[in-house]
């Protein structure tokens, strides 16, 4: 069972890492000005979200969750 978790796990984690950054993504559509900024910031959120999730399914709090939704948000956006 645990062989499972750890491999839904790492899948998930290898599907986070491949997608394109947020600002990849944005480049890519030739984004600028109120355009860019707007992509940005729902990207942004829907990134945070994700990551959150992410920390409650590997049952994290406190300072480990802030550091890793951090962490985790910063590779998405990209910046």
């Amino acid at each position: 069972m645990k062989r499972i978790i750890v491999a839904v796990a790492l899948a998930a984690f290898a599907v986070q890492v491949s997608a394109a950054t947020c600002a990849a993504q944005s480049m890519d559509k030739k984004l600028a000005g109120a355009a860019e900024k707007s992509f940005m910031k729902k990207c942004e959120a829907d990134a945070k979200a994700t990551c959150e999730a992410s920390a409650k399914e590997k049952k994290l709090s406190g300072a480990a969750q802030t550091s890793f939704v951090k962490k985790c948000v910063a590779d998405a956006v990209g910046s």
